[in-house]
């Protein structure tokens, strides 16, 4: 299985385009070891590819579709290039509704047929009510609504070696789902992939807001574990003095304090990849000297960065 980061930021990417925090400044200014992010997304595709020329040049799953889908696919050459319209992307899977991971379908509408794209009940009631980007897409190539059900494993696209699962995720909804003040059990998900063909088994939840043991106990069956690490501290946006909400109030588990994402994943086998995606701008993470990353390379803690390539 090969997993290719396309973005690996929070939305807003970074530098976030309003933003003049330590991080963000830095950039700019050029005193900050770092890199530049887009906006979260993967693509994925099964070890069967290796062996088949052919195969390997096109079937790539995205595993959400960013604002920034058109500079991601450009820079990761996910174009074969067979016929006068081409795509390496043959099918789509959403791990929720949030803007930053659905807000490139609205740049892919050119495809010459319409998009598979695997999500849940809730989430398509999202994108065809309160950010109705499925409905827009019916007057351009439009799109196959594939239902994604929890606990269920699904095939997407022509990726016959890759067994998809849905895990139920506790999180939040976008502001425009009706289901934002009493979240459902569909709104967000964990994606556990499964090549079998090569055996590799990934866990992707770039949006976690509390651990559940269903979800624990798939990262301890996983060789890798691809998961949120939008924020370092629970309080890091309130004291920027950039929100009064916690990352836990927004729907993210933060890497420190009691009961954060750096106690769990310490407690995963030493031989588990673990790797923090989904990174707000404010995370002092991204700042490669910093004390924050020390903790994290000492603890055998990755961060994900775009163009990183994972090979399970």
């Amino acid at each position: 299985m090969k997993i290719r980061v396309l973005g690996s930021a929070a939305g807003g990417g970074f530098p976030q385009w309003n933003c003049n925090c330590r991080n963000c400044s830095g950039v700019r200014l050029g005193t900050l070891r770092t890199r530049q992010r887009s906006q979260s997304s993967i693509a994925i595709r099964g070890s069967a590819a290796h062996a088949n020329p052919q195969v390997q040049l096109h079937d790539w799953t995205l595993v959400n579709a960013s604002p920034d889908i058109l500079h991601q696919l450009a820079s990761n050459a996910l174009q074969p290039g067979r016929t006068i319209r081409d795509s390496g992307i043959a099918a789509i899977v959403l791990t929720d509704s949030q803007i930053d991971h659905v807000t490139g379908l609205f740049m892919l509408r050119e495809a010459t047929s319409a998009w598979e794209i695997w999500c849940t009940d809730s989430v398509h009631r999202d994108l065809t009510g309160g950010n109705p980007v499925l409905s827009v897409l019916t007057h351009y190539c439009g799109s196959e609504h594939k239902r994604m059900q929890l606990g269920e494993r699904f095939t997407p696209g022509v990726q016959a070696d890759l067994a998809f699962t849905a895990l139920e995720l506790q999180s939040k909804p976008p502001p425009y789902s009706p289901n934002r003040s009493m979240p459902k059990f569909d709104d967000n998900v964990a994606l556990r992939i499964v090549d079998t063909a090569g055996g590799g088994r990934l866990l992707y939840a770039p949006g976690l807001g509390a651990m559940s043991e269903p979800l624990w106990q798939a990262m301890l069956a996983s060789d890798c574990v691809l998961v949120d690490g939008t924020f370092w501290t629970d309080d890091e946006m309130i004291q920027l003095g950039l929100s009064k909400r916690t990352a836990r109030d927004i729907g993210h588990l933060p890497q420190t304090g009691a009961g954060g994402m750096l106690e769990w994943l310490t407690r995963l086998p030493a031989a588990t990849r673990k790797i923090l995606i989904h990174i707000n701008n404010t995370n002092p993470i991204l700042d490669e000297d910093s004390p924050e990353r020390a903790l994290l390379s000492a603890r055998g803690i990755e961060v994900a960065h775009d163009g990183m390539e994972i090979d399970l």
